[in-house]
Formats: C-alpha cells, sequence, structure tokens
C-alpha cells in the first residue's frame, strides 16, 4: 500500500471514529439532558405562541440543505434573517428566549442534528441557508467537504 492509501484509509478511520463519538455523545446527553429540555419546551410554549421548536435551513456537508432544529427564541413574526443583521433583534424575543440564549439553552435540540450525522460536535458550525458569502468561501477552502 503506497502512501496516498495509506493516507485514505487513515482519514476513513479518523471520520468512523469521529462519527462513533458523535452518536455516543450524542445519546448519552439526549438521555441525560431529556426532562430538562422536556421543561424548556413547556416553557416556550407556555409563554409564547407557537411551537415549541424551530426548525432552521442550515447548509451543511457538500454544501447540502438540512433542517436544524432550536427552542425557539424568537417571536412568530421575526424576519428569517441572521439575528446580526437585524437592528434590534430584542424586539422580536420571547419572554424566555433572552434567557435560553445566553445560556446556549436553545441549541440543545441540535443533539438530534447531531445523532441524525447532519451536524458533528467538532466542526465548523453549519451555515445559514442564505448565507452565501460564508458557503462560497467554505467552499473555495474545501471546508464544505466531509474529510
Amino acid at each position: 500500500m503506497g502512501w496516498e492509501e495509506t493516507v485514505k484509509e487513515m482519514r476513513r478511520r479518523r471520520r468512523a471514529l469521529k462519527r462513533i463519538c458523535d452518536v455516543l455523545l450524542s445519546l448519552f446527553l439526549l438521555c441525560f439532558l431529556s426532562i430538562p429540555m422536556i421543561l424548556i419546551a413547556l416553557f416556550v410554549k407556555l409563554t409564547s405562541k407557537g411551537p415549541a421548536l424551530y426548525w432552521s435551513d442550515r447548509v451543511g456537508i457538500n454544501n447540502t440543505i438540512f433542517r436544524m432544529p432550536k427552542f425557539r427564541t424568537m417571536r412568530l413574526d421575526a424576519p428569517e434573517m441572521a439575528t446580526h443583521l437585524m437592528d434590534d433583534p430584542s424586539l422580536y424575543l420571547t419572554s424566555v428566549g433572552s434567557f435560553l440564549r445566553k445560556f446556549s439553552l436553545d441549541e440543545l435540540p441540535q443533539l438530534w442534528s447531531i445523532l441524525k450525522g447532519d451536524m458533528s460536535f467538532i466542526g465548523p458550525r453549519p451555515a445559514l441557508y442564505n448565507q452565501d458569502d460564508l458557503v462560497e468561501l467554505r467552499s473555495k477552502r474545501g471546508i464544505h467537504t466531509c474529510s
């Protein structure tokens, strides 16, 4: 086996090990955090109209679009855009939204995306579907591919 085949085999093993770690850790955390996640979902439902989860379209591996869940922190009438691009995002936060964001509790449902293989604990955060500049930059540098 030449060095190129050895490198390919090492990458394949690294991807497999990374995936095993993602599955085991996300399963453990989903079990451990299931009660707090149910309570958060109830708080979101009781304090605002609409679903407890918000499904965000994201750009994943090989620039494929997938739906990533988050606990809903914004009102239903909030514009669909990155929060940092809003003039005053606090105008659209729900009553528990700022608390959930402050402690990153709105991110907990993403464990499901990790379990499914759409995301990983280690790697770049999936871009929003409308962040064309970021997607293009990642594509130019090869970050969008599975490595």
